[in-house]
């Protein structure tokens, strides 16, 4: 029940992870706000929460834009008075290309929304964000294990994790940063590098990734108590442990 009656701002809200969260932190009484550049889908998804008898509000944004989320967290406030949690979510793994086949525009697009875009949500929300509050960040095994055509992810996921450890070290004494690796899951992304045939984890059979609620369900569990132990640091959801704290079977 930790969740009951706290507001939570969840990034790339619009599907996969980020979708199966939202649905999750609602039924366990949670207010939740759904931001993504997908307006349409945020928007169908917040009325089927609020059918469902949860407390929801889209707010349409581009990570890569400051002032957007600025905007985001104040509807927040307007709608719901405070601020709890932040799970950074919103993240690409497109366009997947070898270094000297990249495109420098591209590639720095995709580490704007996947790095620069965590920092940007994590900025607009440290001013609101209520004592005792909590920060997800989405990472990934990818921010420490280079992957061929992966060096725009690889880098911009490298990048959050040490800023998942930058924000515990500056306000630690007011709030838990936490990472989650969930591994690889049954979404959208996942699609896009089995289409690309590059590196080994386009090999991996579509029966072996775990489905995007198991990964909320980490989520849900490190905004409770037991989230302040990982403070600062990465969990992975391929740990047993993990997963069994997280209520989750195999």
């Amino acid at each position: 029940m930790h969740l009951q009656g706290k507001t939570a701002l969840i990034t790339g809200a619009s599907r996969g992870i980020g979708e199966a969260t939202a649905r999750l932190f609602a039924k366990q009484g949670a207010n939740v706000v759904l931001t993504a550049r997908s307006a349409d889908a945020i928007d169908a998804i917040a009325a089927d929460i609020r059918k469902a008898g949860g407390k929801a509000i889209a707010v349409a944004c581009d990570v890569a834009d400051y002032a957007q989320l600025e905007q985001v967290v104040a509807a927040t406030l307007a709608e719901f008075t405070t601020l709890d949690i932040l799970v950074n979510n919103a993240g690409v793994i497109e366009p997947i290309s070898t270094l000297a086949n990249s495109d420098p525009a591209a590639w720095a697009q995709a580490f704007n929304i996947n790095a620069v875009g965590a920092y940007h949500a994590i900025r607009a929300v440290l001013p609101v964000i209520a004592q005792g509050g909590t920060i997800v960040n989405i990472s990934s095994g990818a921010a420490t294990s280079a992957l061929e055509g992966w060096s725009h992810y690889c880098a911009s996921k490298a990048a959050a994790k040490m800023l998942t450890a930058a924000v515990q070290v500056e306000e630690g004494h007011r709030l838990t940063c936490v990472g989650l690796s969930p591994g690889t899951v049954a979404t959208q992304m996942q699609r896009d590098i089995s289409a690309s045939g590059i590196n080994p984890v386009s090999k991996i059979d579509w029966a072996d990734h775990v489905p995007p609620e198991w990964p909320a369900a980490a989520i849900a569990w490190l905004c409770g108590p037991e989230g302040a132990q990982y403070a600062g640091d990465d969990v992975s959801l391929r740990d047993p442990e993990v997963r069994k704290k997280s209520g989750l079977t195999d």
